[in-house]
């Protein structure tokens, strides 16, 4: 299946891109306490309002938990639908298990696009069996996946945001089957 976008749906999905890559660049350059920190994935990998240390207090009850290969965790914690006909999926990924843990490959798909872009979560898809759609995470006019990218391996214990966006199903279709190769599917439900 191949989706098709019209030159004001790429004018947009680039400027989306653009802002994601902004934010993130001020909201890294804004002060600092002279502690080096861990690194984290970068722009295109972040998504504003996803910064773990916001997250850390909440108590918020993640709409699916997906176990994946090597004690990874995929924990979603929303997908809500933006004005602009897109669905975007956040959540965090962990490592549960007891040892470092490689981000397999296989989550980043296995289309050409997505693969000369290096490491992603470009594999994920939402299901809609109501309308018997498949959709696949969003690509900028380069190519480039419009999720979290930059992903390796993580330490044992440790956690990262993630995110991932798509195009949006009709809007009476609020319960979707989320799929990342690797990892249980899981439904969730679109705010």
């Amino acid at each position: 299946m191949s989706i098709r976008f019209t030159a004001q749906t790429r004018r947009g999905v680039v400027a989306l891109a653009v802002a994601v890559g902004l934010a993130t660049g001020a909201s890294a350059c804004s002060g600092g306490d002279g502690k080096q920190k861990e690194k984290q994935p970068t722009a295109a990998s972040s998504k504003p309002g996803s910064d773990p240390s916001t997250q850390e207090g909440r108590s918020e009850e993640p709409l699916a938990e997906l176990k994946g290969p090597s004690g990874l965790l995929l924990r979603i914690t929303a997908a809500q639908r933006d004005s602009g006909g897109f669905v975007t999926v956040q959540g965090s990924l962990k490592n549960d298990g007891g040892s470092t843990a490689v981000i397999p490959s296989s989550v980043r798909g296995n289309e050409t696009e997505i693969l000369k872009n290096g490491s992603s979560l470009g594999g994920a898809t939402l299901v809609d069996s109501k309308g018997k759609k498949r959709y696949y995470v969003l690509r900028d006019t380069d190519g480039r996946p419009l999720t979290t990218t930059g992903l390796t391996a993580l330490k044992a214990g440790a956690e990262t945001t993630v995110f991932m966006q798509f195009p949006a199903p009709p809007t009476d279709t609020s319960d979707v089957d989320f799929q990342l190769p690797g990892f249980a599917p899981a439904t969730i439900k679109i705010s």
